[in-house]
């Protein structure tokens, strides 16, 4: 579903993806790691077609980024730790909103807003102001936001920023049963075992490059944070 193949993208004279390869089948769920400074949030800006690359090849359901951005923007839900909702719209408003922006038909915007708000848990304050959620409750309205026009590809970036641990449990409980619906996911975290949990696959990113990836059941919960030391360390001292 995704392709990614000797991706580099550069600012001025400073690279922060450097020859990156990644493949990601469908429906599988990666959860992408690595520190701070290592690329995460510009690979994701890439994936999500907010920006160009340098060079490489990148192509999402068959369409090749940039120059069939509107075609892949099309297969894609988005959340990141800032929800993107405008507060002075009801969850309702704010869904039909987006449902217009994603080209959903007048004749199902309606059955869709009230198709997610149930899956999230938010059927009950469908038509109250956004300004008065708590922020586990905006970020499970920012992932009905993504999945109300049914992507193939959602792209979560550190959705668990600012949460409380019953939100975060709750945020949990809500990706899982969006992984079994057959998306494609990518999460970034810093959260190991919180990425182990949830993923199929996990993948580290260092320097810019992938250091390591493979499927989650390979490692244990006592293991991968020694090989996520090991990849990265190795690749800050070289």
């Amino acid at each position: 579903m995704i392709e990614v193949s000797g991706l580099v993208k550069a600012f001025g004279l400073l690279p922060v993806l450097r020859k990156l390869d990644l493949h990601v089948s469908r429906g599988a769920f990666l959860a992408l790691l690595g520190p701070n400074g290592s690329g995460k949030t510009t690979l994701m800006r890439i994936l999500a077609a907010l920006s160009k690359p340098t060079a490489g090849h990148v192509s999402i359901g068959g369409w090749t980024l940039p120059g069939e951005a509107e075609a892949v923007r099309a297969q894609l839900g988005v959340v990141a730790h800032l929800p993107l909702l405008y507060d002075d719209l009801t969850a309702a408003e704010n869904l039909a909103f987006y449902g217009q922006l994603y080209g959903l038909p007048r004749r199902d915007r309606e059955a869709r807003i009230t198709a997610v708000l149930e899956r999230v848990g938010l059927a009950a304050r469908a038509n109250d102001l956004v300004r008065t959620f708590s922020r586990g409750m905006q970020q499970r309205l920012a992932i009905a936001r993504a999945i109300q026009h049914e992507p193939h590809v959602l792209l979560f970036d550190e959705p668990y920023t600012g949460l409380d641990q019953d939100a975060a449990a709750m945020l949990d409980t809500l990706l899982r049963d969006v992984a079994r619906d057959g998306h494609t996911i990518i999460m970034t975290t810093h959260d190991l075992s919180r990425a182990l949990a949830l993923s199929t696959e996990v993948a580290i990113l260092s320097r810019g490059k992938i250091g390591y990836h493979g499927p989650s059941a390979d490692l244990s919960p006592q293991a991968f944070p020694a090989l996520y030391a090991e990849v990265t360390s190795a690749a800050s001292v070289r």
